[in-house]
């Protein structure tokens, strides 16, 4: 059986040893120098000193002015993917995408990855219904994302198939960067999705669940 623990991210990269994809998200400055899905790192760090420090220097503003805006699942104690979320009003480069702008009643959906050997346990699936748990507690209506259909490699701009599969919808359809969107439902029902994956996932059940008595008729 395998341990899994979802925590809220208070920084993106601690340290460089503790998470090799926390190296990928450290780099991943979408949400501040460019709207392609594939971005060009020699060429970021011409135009930045360090564009680790401002990655982690825009989570803390985040942190302090919104809240929790990520996830990182572990497995066994080992860090096997992340995902980073905020609204529209702090990802401001997201208007450079030829469908935006992101919906005002929506958080938006920066980028996910799960580490490939990690990969095909459904852990992607897990990672979005966590956020959306979380979401849906805060109030927030809906998640959107802009989705690469050009994908082949890991980038900061999710594949569209991957999107579609873990239950958004194309709400802006674009021959590259459409835009998607998932409508949140209530916490319980996002509860019971978590403990389906997670009976699935390491084959095990759940304590069964308290019956309410029904009122006499």
């Amino acid at each position: 059986m395998r341990g899994l623990i979802l925590i809220a991210v208070a920084a993106c990269a601690v340290t460089a040893t503790s998470f090799s994809a926390h190296a990928y998200c450290r780099g991943c400055v979408v949400d501040t120098k460019s709207a392609e899905a594939t971005i060009d790192l020699s060429k970021v760090r011409a135009e930045a000193n360090d564009p680790a420090l401002e990655k982690e220097s825009w989570i803390s503003s985040v942190l302090l002015e919104w809240g929790s805006c990520g996830k990182i699942l572990y497995v066994d104690g080992v860090p096997a993917a992340y995902v980073l979320f905020a609204p529209p009003q702090y990802v401001p480069r997201s208007v450079a995408f030829p469908t935006s702008p992101v919906s005002a009643d929506a958080v938006l959906l920066m980028t996910a990855r799960v580490l490939s050997e990690f990969s095909g346990g459904g852990l992607g699936r897990m990672l979005i219904q966590g956020m959306a748990k979380d979401l849906t507690r805060r109030g927030v209506r809906a998640i959107e994302a802009f989705g690469n259909k050009e994908w082949t490699a890991p980038a900061c701009v999710l594949p569209v198939d991957y999107l579609l599969a873990v239950g958004f919808k194309t709400v802006r359809p674009h021959h590259r960067h459409p835009r998607l969107r998932m409508e949140l439902r209530t916490a319980l029902t996002w509860r019971e999705d978590v403990e389906v994956a997670l009976e699935r996932l390491l084959g095990s059940m759940t304590p069964e669940r308290v019956l309410r008595p029904v009122a006499a008729s």
